[in-house]
């Protein structure tokens, strides 16, 4: 059998499979930032996975930072995201909520009246995003948390990791990766702070380790997961040396025994972050980015991770289990309907109707 079809424990989690369907933001969500029957549908078809990760979900008004993204933080968006995890355990599958603080990556046109962009300091990231109401606009300039404003954040995951268990999730990811609310806390160029919170390595990264302890007390260690990728720039993020930053986190985050840690492959050329992780991190590794289903079967052989997650490929191909199990070719998205409203590009791929080749 290929390594990717045989099933793997991470930490609580009894995956069927070793493939993991990564988490996309799609921006389907209806008003309240709500999960529709759209989401339902979507994730039910591809629940053959042996883990899916879901879109980035803010814990609170103030995390959201693109249009249409859903949240964890009302009665409403419980209740929405409990028809999918239904939908997911029904079919056999396992699914965890990506917690998505976007930070300073924000607009006020996305966001309700009274949610506020907060940073680790006040510095408007480069670029732009879409909005539904005002089309292409500049980024926000954040407010910067003040020291005791912290703990409130770091709350409002904890508030969110609740609702997620009564929501009838099998656990939380961190998203720590993408430039969003977690990362600039530990970049150095994003986090000019001179508090505890800020300033040496150890203070850049007490957010995310605060954090991090917060979804566990609320889950338990072996339900909580969390995403990273050293060096990545995107989102207008620099650290002066993203592997010492990475290494003293997962140095601290080690003895806790967490579910896994989702490494994505990181853009800069000497920096080779699943060896960093491996060498930092004594618990179970998912890598992401790259990956074909040969190489991911080479990736489990050779001990460099225990679950390959895909992203893109899952997006046209519901059955992409099938797809690499027949050898059976897949299918290419639409980029045009990636993150539009609607079903178009979103339930509208079929399954393989073909025969397999040969």
């Amino acid at each position: 059998m290929h390594p990717l079809f045989e099933p793997v424990e991470l930490g609580s989690l009894k995956l069927r499979n070793a493939i993991v369907m990564a988490p996309m933001t799609r921006n389907r969500a209806v008003a309240g930032d709500v999960p529709s029957e759209l989401a339902l549908r979507y994730y039910g078809a591809r629940a053959a996975a042996g883990l899916i990760v879901t879109e980035g979900t803010q814990p609170s008004p103030h995390g959201k930072g693109y249009c249409r993204t859903p949240g964890m933080h009302s009665p409403a968006q419980i209740t929405g995201w409990r028809r999918v995890t239904d939908a997911v355990h029904a079919a056999g599958g396992c699914i965890v909520l990506q917690l998505m603080h976007c930070g300073r990556i924000a607009s006020h046109y996305n966001k309700d009246a009274l949610a506020r962009t907060v940073a680790p300091s006040a510095i408007r990231a480069r670029g732009r995003m879409f909005t539904d109401t005002a089309g292409l606009v500049e980024f926000d300039v954040p407010e910067e948390l003040a020291t005791a404003e912290i703990a409130d954040v770091v709350a409002e995951y904890t508030h969110a990791a609740r609702a997620a268990r009564q929501a009838g999730f099998d656990g939380v990811e961190l998203h720590a990766a993408s430039g969003y609310l977690p990362m600039q806390f530990l970049s150095s160029g994003t986090n000019l702070r001179h508090d505890g919170y800020g300033g040496s390595v150890s203070a850049r990264l007490r957010f995310v380790i605060e954090t991090v302890e917060a979804l566990t007390c609320v889950l338990g260690e072996a339900r909580v997961g969390m995403r990273i990728c050293p060096g990545n720039p995107f989102n207008d993020l620099h650290d002066e040396a993203p592997a010492a930053t990475y290494a003293a986190l997962l140095d601290a985050l080690s003895p806790r025994k967490l579910a896994y840690l989702h490494v994505i492959r990181s853009p800069l050329p000497d920096l080779d972050a699943f060896a960093l992780a491996r060498r930092h991190f004594s618990g179970p590794l998912i890598v992401n980015d790259g990956f074909d289903f040969a190489a991911g079967n080479a990736a489990l052989r050779t001990g460099l991770a225990q679950a390959v997650s895909y992203a893109r490929a899952f997006i046209a191909n519901p059955d992409l289990l099938a797809r690499f199990e027949h050898g059976w070719p897949l299918a290419a998205f639409d980029r045009k309907t990636l993150y539009t409203a609607g079903d178009a590009g979103y339930n509208s791929y079929r399954a393989y109707e073909g025969t397999a080749p040969g």
